[in-house]
C-alpha cells in the first residue's frame, strides 16, 4: 500500500516524500488505518519493521488538523532507551517538517542546561514528549510535568522496558493520564508480562502481530565453536588478517566490553565502548564518532542491538551468545542496511554456550556455518549442545581453562573439506566481505 492511499493531510504527505517514503511496511498497513480511528492497540513487530512511523504518522497527522490542545503536552511517547529516545524525536522532526509541532525528548544521564530545557519544554506545552521512565517519573514527582490533557500515549519496546524494571515507573505515569487517552503498545515479543499489562491499560484493543523475521539472506552468519579462552586469540587473529571498518563486536557484560576495549586499542585499532555506565555525552559524542567513522570499530552491550539505526556496518561479532534468538537477529541485523547490500555475523560459542547458541539456530531453522578454528590455537570442543546442555549442572570444569578433552578434534569442515582448507575458505570469505567494502566505500 502506498502512503497517499492512507487518510493522511497533504503536509504529512509531503513530509514523507521529502524523505522519499513511499510504500508502507506490513506493520504499518496493519496499524496506521486503526490508529486513525482512535483504537487501542497492541502490536508485535520486531524492530527495523517500521514501527516508529506506524505510530507516528497517525500521531503527527491529528495534530496537523487541530484536535489537540494548544501549550499542552499532547502525547506522550515513552522508550527504553536515551538513544532509541533522541532517535525518535528525530523522526518526528521528519516527518513533520511542514507542520507547525514541537517535541523534547526527556532522558536522564545530562547536565544541568539540558536538565533546564526539558524542564521549560514540558512547561510550555511540547505538542510530543519522548521520554524514558525514570526521568519522566522524575518530572512529575517533582511537579515539572503536566500530563492531564495526554490524548495519545505510546509504549515503545515494551519488552524492554519490562526487562528494565519499568514496570511500577510506567504505571505511576498511565495513573497520571486522562481517561479518554488513546494507548498503544509495540514490543519485539509477547510474553505474559506484556499481554498482563495490556489488560491493564488498554481499553478494547486491537491486537496486530507480524511475523517474527528471520535475518536477510544477505547476511553471510559463521561461527567458531571454541573454548571461552580462544575467543580472543580468534579475535586477534582475525583483526591481525583483516583490520576492523565500520564493525560491531556485541558482549552481554559491560566489564568484558570495558576489557575488550582496552585490549583491542593496544593492537592499534580505532575503537570505542558503549555501554551504560557512560555518560549521556560521551555516548553521543561515540555514536558521531563511529557513524562518521571517526572510530573503525565499536564495543558494546545490547544497548546498541535495538532500535539504532547505523548504516553501512560491515561485520558484526558476538563475543557472548546474546540472551535469546530474538536479541541475535537484532544484533546481527545492524548489517546489511541502508547501502550495504551484504554483511557478515561471526559468533564465538564457548563450550558452556552451545545449548543457547542451538535454540539461534532452531529459531533460524538451518544450523549457522562452522568455521574451523585455526590449529595453532590447540584442540576444541565438539558440537553437541543437547548433551552439553544435560551435564552442565553436573560439575564439570569451566570452559574457561582452555583445557579440551584429548579426542575432541572440533566440527568437522564442511563438505568433508580437511581443517585447514575450512579455515582458509573461512578466512577467504571474511577478506573478502571487507575487501568489496573497502572498494565501495
Amino acid at each position: 500500500m502506498r502512503f497517499d492511499e492512507l487518510d493522511l493531510e497533504d503536509e504529512v504527505l509531503d513530509g514523507l516524500d521529502a524523505m522519499n517514503f513511499q510504500e508502507t511496511t506490513p506493520i504499518q498497513e496493519a496499524t496506521i488505518p486503526l490508529l486513525l480511528q482512535g483504537r487501542d492497540l497492541i502490536a508485535c513487530a520486531q524492530t527495523g519493521t517500521g514501527k516508529t512511523a506506524a505510530y507516528l504518522l497517525p500521531l503527527i497527522n491529528r495534530l496537523s488538523r487541530g484536535e489537540f490542545e494548544d501549550d499542552r503536552v499532547n502525547a506522550v511517547i515513552m522508550a527504553p532507551t536515551r538513544e532509541l529516545a533522541i532517535q525518535i524525536e528525530q523522526q518526528v522532526e521528519g516527518f513533520s517538517y511542514f507542520l507547525p509541532i514541537s517535541s523534547v525528548a526527556i532522558y536522564g544521564g545530562t547536565d544541568g542546561i539540558a536538565w533546564e530545557q526539558q524542564c521549560r519544554g514540558l512547561s510550555l506545552g511540547a505538542d510530543i514528549v519522548i521520554a524514558t521512565p525514570g526521568r519522566l517519573l522524575s518530572l512529575i514527582n517533582l511537579k515539572h510535568a503536566d500530563l492531564s490533557a495526554v490524548s495519545y500515549f505510546v509504549l515503545d519496546e515494551a519488552d524492554r522496558m519490562l526487562d528494565m524494571g519499568f514496570l511500577d515507573d510506567i504505571k505511576q505515569i498511565y495513573r497520571e493520564l486522562p481517561e479518554h487517552c488513546q494507548t498503544l503498545m509495540f514490543s519485539a515479543t509477547m510474553p505474559p508480562k506484556i499481554k498482563q499489562l495490556a489488560k491493564t491499560i488498554l481499553k478494547d484493543p486491537v491486537e496486530v502481530e507480524i511475523a517474527i523475521s528471520r535475518p536477510p539472506e544477505t547476511i553471510l552468519q559463521s561461527a567458531y565453536i571454541c573454548y571461552e579462552s580462544q575467543k580472543l586469540p580468534i579475535l586477534e587473529q582475525l583483526f591481525t588478517a583483516t583490520p576492523p571498518k565500520r564493525s560491531i563486536i556485541f558482549s552481554s557484560s559491560k566489564l568484558k566490553v570495558k576489557e575488550l576495549t582496552s585490549i583491542i586499542r593496544r593492537m592499534g585499532i580505532k575503537v570505542a565502548e558503549m555501554h551504560s555506565d557512560l555518560e549521556q555525552t560521551k555516548r553521543e559524542q561515540v555514536m558521531r564518532d563511529f557513524k562518521s567513522g571517526a572510530i573503525d570499530l565499536l564495543v558494546a552491550t545490547d544497548i546498541v542491538a535495538r532500535g539504532i539505526d547505523i548504516d553501512n556496518i560491515r561485520v558484526v561479532i558476538n563475543y557472548d551468545i546474546p540472551r535469546d534468538p530474538e536479541d541475535y537477529v537484532h544484533r546481527i541485523g545492524r548489517t546489511a542496511r541502508g547501502n550495504n547490500d551484504q554483511g557478515l555475523a561471526i559468533t564465538f560459542v564457548s563450550e558452556a554456550e552451545q545449548y543457547e547458541f542451538s535454540k539461534i539456530e532452531d529459531f533460524l531453522r538451518k544450523p549457522i556455518y562452522k568455521l574451523a578454528v585455526p590449529a595453532e590455537l590447540g584442540p576444541v570442543p565438539g558440537y553437541n549442545p543437547k548433551v552439553r546442555s544435560a551435564r552442565s549442572s553436573g560439575g564439570r570444569r569451566s570452559a574457561r581453562s582452555g583445557s579440551a578433552p584429548k579426542h575432541s578434534r572440533g566440527p568437522a569442515s564442511p563438505k568433508g573439506g580437511s581443517r585447514p582448507e575450512a579455515q582458509d575458505r573461512g578466512k577467504r570469505r571474511y577478506d573478502r566481505n571487507r575487501s568489496s567494502k573497502q572498494t565501495k566505500h
